[in-house]
């Protein structure tokens, strides 16, 4: 099933929760005492793992998404990334040059995220499915309960470390079957740009990265901050479709219209009921022909579609306005706040008023 995301059913956590001061962090094995990475106890702290071979782009993504994160009354970052390898040092990318990382692995000890980028050296992580023993060292010093989050092939280092055992994950499609195959242990979904399975998530290939941190950023501050970063960065703060619609096929007739014009229409009247046959008249085709060009396009069916719009418009209405919960349901589409509930609650993992009270905390019932 081609979504765009997957949310494990589970409570919002509350906007970029502080590690507790009390928290013990331990130092990297073999290092004693582990000195201060971070220097910003008030902010989320993100330790972006490089290894050699590692992709530039992908390694920037993360810096760039969560360091344009602000808070919406001071301006005051949110984040506080660092970027780290087994030790500090030369690490080469996959490019002509090299960088050089301040810090080893005693940043993933002190991290609240850790995000893992792809390389294009993975050695017997990619051939057998198993981590070196430096890379077994480094996930060993990651604490229980810290969010990881891989990018694109950064999946493989996930899975080799047992972190996506019996959970769903995704990885660039080109290399689906493969990983299916290495670690069968692991619910692979090819069609999707990003899962997110609570304390870890998996992007799709490259650019997914980075609706997967945009996500990350939504998940943790809301999407007032989530939009401010896409303004800043220049990305669409919710891409549609899956990479279904990135994988090769054969290319559709040049006479077929495409559905783009239907999707504008309806987003702008997503408090109306709304049918599948209104939406392929839009285009002048039959049902039938607008439902495969639909799904060929977006990844999905449009119900599926028109559900996720009316979810993120109840999301918007939710942390921006004090409209009751059946105001903001007439508002989405979904008819009655019952009905919005049930369709939070399947989405979010929680009610509108929980949600409400997580990114709103003055807003009412």
């Amino acid at each position: 099933m081609a979504t765009i995301c997957k949310n494990r059913a589970m409570a919002v956590p509350p906007p970029l929760p502080a590690s507790p001061p009390a928290h013990p962090r331990p130092a990297a094995p073999g290092t004693g005492a582990s000195a201060e990475v971070f220097r910003h106890p008030e902010r989320h702290r993100v330790a972006v793992f490089a290894i050699d071979g590692v992709i530039p782009f992908e390694l920037g993504i993360p810096l760039r998404i969560f360091g344009s994160a602000k808070g919406t009354e001071d301006g005051a970052p949110l984040y506080e990334i660092v970027t780290c390898s087994i030790e500090p040092g030369e690490v080469r990318t996959d490019a002509d040059f090299s960088v050089v990382v301040p810090h080893g692995v005693e940043a993933l000890a002190q991290a609240d995220t850790v995000v893992v980028p792809a390389s294009h050296e993975l050695g017997p992580v990619y051939t057998e499915g198993v981590l070196t023993e430096p890379l077994q060292g480094a996930f060993a010093a990651i604490r229980p309960g810290t969010r990881v989050v891989s990018i694109c092939t950064g999946s493989y280092l996930l899975a080799a470390a047992g972190l996506l055992d019996g959970r769903p994950a995704t990885t660039h499609w080109t290399s689906a079957d493969h990983f299916q195959r290495l670690f069968p242990q692991v619910r692979v979904d090819p069609d999707v740009l990003y899962v997110d399975d609570g304390d870890v998530l998996t992007s799709a290939g490259v650019a997914a990265g980075i609706d997967l941190c945009l996500h990350i950023v939504r998940r943790d501050c809301g999407t007032a901050v989530a939009n401010s970063v896409s303004r800043r960065t220049v990305v669409p703060p919710h891409r549609e479709g899956g990479q279904a619609q990135y994988i090769r096929r054969p290319l559709p007739e040049p006479q077929l219209a495409s559905t783009e014009r239907a999707r504008a229409w309806a987003l702008d009247r997503l408090d109306q009921p709304l049918t599948l046959r209104q939406l392929a008249e839009r285009e002048s085709m039959s049902v039938r022909t607008f439902t495969r060009r639909f799904r060929e396009e977006v990844g999905m069916s449009a119900g599926r579609w028109l559900t996720q719009q009316r979810v993120e418009l109840a999301r918007q209405l939710l942390e921006s306005t004090d409209l009751s919960v059946d105001r903001v349901a007439r508002k989405a589409g979904f008819g009655t706040g019952a009905s919005m509930r049930q369709h939070l609650q399947v989405t979010l993992g929680v009610s509108p008023t929980a949600y409400r009270r997580t990114f709103q905390p003055s807003g009412r019932e």
